[in-house]
């Protein structure tokens, strides 16, 4: 797997890509903690709109989530009046590694409570030092689905129209992963989880949790499957975070 995730994700070179195309979009960057494998970096450009945060790169063996925040950059999604954070790449030795947990062996996404790593008490001071986006979108990969699948938290008023939206929109890649149950969580609909703003270990929260205890009242995670083409992964990924800001 390794082999062909360094085929598939040129870690060297994603840092300096995202840089290029961050600045010519009018982003400004900020490193928020230095690693073996290079910066966590956060891109801001502020605007007059909502506030929408996205992140991907978490888990270093799921590089569907980079690349496609690059190609929606590179694109020129971005451009409206939206006040944008994003970063691309929170586990910089995982994803120059292939490996899912960080070099020291923490999985990120379960350690924003006791937050142990340098990586996530950077970011979590960072976060929590900033006003609470609007939207928190989430990108990330599975390699026990077939299909497509998000995870909805939202602290406000119920519209199934968002999740569908979503989900109607990366069919051209993906059906909805099926099934009653869905990465151990009951499915609301097929690939469609409507999780509580808790989290599954009390000790373990992931981003998103975080994110909802800061106070986000909606965020959505995403979910392609690892073992597909990853054209395919990031043309879903890109799909997904249109709809997503759209139907928002």
């Amino acid at each position: 797997m390794v082999r062909a995730m360094e085929f598939l994700f040129d870690w060297p070179e994603f840092l300096p890509a995202f840089e290029r195309v961050g600045k010519h979009a009018g982003f400004a960057s900020e490193i928020l903690v230095e690693t073996d494998a290079g910066p966590l970096v956060v891109w801001r450009r502020l605007g007059n709109g909502r506030r929408v945060y996205l992140s991907a790169g978490i888990h270093g063996d799921e590089p569907a989530g980079p690349l496609a925040l690059l190609e929606l950059m590179r694109a020129g999604f971005f451009a409206c009046d939206t006040d944008w954070t994003i970063c691309p790449a929170l586990n910089p030795t995982g994803l120059a590694n292939a490996c899912r947990d960080n070099a020291q062996g923490t999985d990120l996404n379960r350690d924003y409570r006791l937050q142990r790593s340098r990586e996530v008490t950077a970011h979590a001071a960072w976060l929590a030092a900033r006003a609470v986006p609007d939207l928190f979108v989430s990108l990330h990969e599975d390699w026990e689905v077939s299909g497509f699948y998000l995870y909805e938290i939202n602290l406000g008023a119920d519209d199934p129209r968002r999740a569908h939206g979503i989900i109607d929109a990366v069919k051209p890649w993906f059906p909805p992963e099926a099934g009653p149950e869905i990465d151990g969580h009951l499915a609301r609909e097929e690939g469609w989880i409507f999780h509580e703003a808790e989290a599954d270990v009390p000790e373990g929260w992931p981003e998103a949790i975080f994110m909802a205890k800061l106070g986000c009242p909606l965020s959505f995670t995403f979910e392609t499957p690892s073992h597909e083409a990853i054209a395919a992964r990031v043309a879903a990924q890109c799909a997904a975070v249109r709809a997503a800001c759209r139907v928002f």
